[in-house]
C-alpha cells in the first residue's frame, strides 16, 4: 500500500472529521469467508446482542461487572474477531484513552474492563447497539457544537470521582490506522479536574499472524452496516489491545494529551499530530 500523507482533519464543532476514506484501503480485495460462515456469524451476533438487551434488567449488581465483560467478549467471538490483550486495568476512577479505527475496539475495551464510554449522541439511536450502550452507562455527547462541551467534561469528571472507568477516543472519530488523528484535549481536562490517572490503550487490527490492516476500519461515508459486514466477511481478524502504564494527570491538559498520544504511538508506530505541528508521513497499512 502506498504511503500517503493525510491533511489535518477539518474542524466541525469540537470533534474533527477524519480525512480517511475508501482510498485508504488496498485496491485488491483480500480473502473472503465462505457465505455459510458469514451467515452464521450474523445470526450469532444478533443472538448475543438481543440476549444482552433481554437479560440486562435481571442481572444482579454483584454480577454485572463480570457479565458485561462476558457479553462484549461473546460479541467479538460471534463476529469472528479474536481478542489479544496485553496488560490490565487496575482499579477504578481512571480515564481510558485509545486510538480509534472501528466499532471493534469498543467491544474489546469492554471485554477487558467494564467501561462507561463517551459516545456521540447518534450511537444511542443505532439499532441494537444503541440499547446496549445505554444500558452499559455510556455518556452520550452532542458533538454538533461547543455548548455541550462543559457539561460533558463535568459529567466525565463526576464519573471518575465516583470510581468509574470512563473510556474515550480522543481522536473524535475513526481513522484508517496508517494515519492517526490529534488527541483532543477536552476529556483530559476531566481527568485533571478529578485528579484521575489516564490509562492509554493501543489498538492494532490485523489478520492472525499478519500485518496491520485497514480492511476492518469504519471510515469515510460508509454505514455501520457496511463496516460490520466487512468484518464478518473476513476469514479471521485479531484485535490486539495493549494497556499501557497509567499517566499522572498533572495540570496541563495539552501535555497530558501529548503524553497519552505518544504512549499509544509507541505501540502502533503511527504518530498522532499535535496542535500547531505539521503532520508527518504515516507508515503504510499492509493489505
Amino acid at each position: 500500500m502506498t504511503v500517503r500523507v493525510h491533511p489535518r482533519a477539518p474542524w466541525t464543532g469540537w470533534a474533527p472529521t477524519s480525512p480517511c476514506g475508501p482510498d485508504c484501503r488496498p485496491v485488491e480485495r483480500g480473502p473472503v469467508a465462505a457465505l455459510p460462515l458469514v451467515a452464521w456469524r450474523m445470526v450469532a451476533l444478533v443472538a448475543v446482542v438481543l440476549a444482552t438487551l433481554v437479560m440486562a434488567p435481571f442481572v444482579p449488581p454483584s454480577a454485572r461487572v463480570r457479565w458485561l465483560r462476558a457479553r462484549c467478549a461473546a460479541a467479538l467471538r460471534a463476529s469472528g474477531v479474536r481478542l489479544r490483550v496485553t496488560g490490565s486495568v487496575a482499579g477504578g476512577g481512571v480515564l481510558l484513552v485509545s486510538n480509534h479505527m472501528s466499532w471493534i475496539e469498543i467491544l474489546g475495551v469492554g471485554a477487558v474492563h467494564p467501561v462507561r464510554m463517551i459516545a456521540k449522541l447518534e450511537v444511542r439511536d443505532w439499532p441494537l447497539i444503541g440499547g446496549v450502550a445505554a444500558r452499559s452507562g455510556a455518556l452520550f455527547v452532542d458533538r454538533a457544537g461547543l455548548r455541550s462541551l462543559p457539561a460533558t467534561v463535568a459529567a466525565t469528571a463526576d464519573a471518575l470521582r465516583a470510581g468509574d472507568v470512563v473510556g474515550v477516543f480522543p481522536e473524535g472519530t475513526t481513522w484508517c490506522g496508517a494515519a492517526a488523528g490529534e488527541f483532543r484535549r477536552a476529556a483530559f481536562q476531566a481527568a485533571i479536574d478529578a485528579g484521575a490517572p489516564v490509562v492509554p490503550v493501543a489498538v492494532v487490527l490485523r489478520p492472525p499472524g499478519g500485518a496491520p490492516t485497514a480492511d476492518a476500519t469504519f471510515i469515510g461515508e460508509e454505514t455501520l452496516w457496511d463496516a460490520l459486514m466487512r468484518v464478518l466477511r473476513m476469514p479471521a481478524l485479531e484485535c490486539s489491545l495493549t494497556v499501557l502504564p497509567p499517566l499522572a494527570p498533572g495540570a496541563d491538559r495539552k501535555d497530558l494529551a501529548r503524553r497519552a498520544a505518544e504512549a499509544v504511538a509507541s505501540v502502533t508506530g503511527v504518530p498522532h499530530p499535535v496542535s500547531g505541528a505539521p503532520r508527518t508521513t504515516a507508515p503504510a497499512v499492509a493489505a
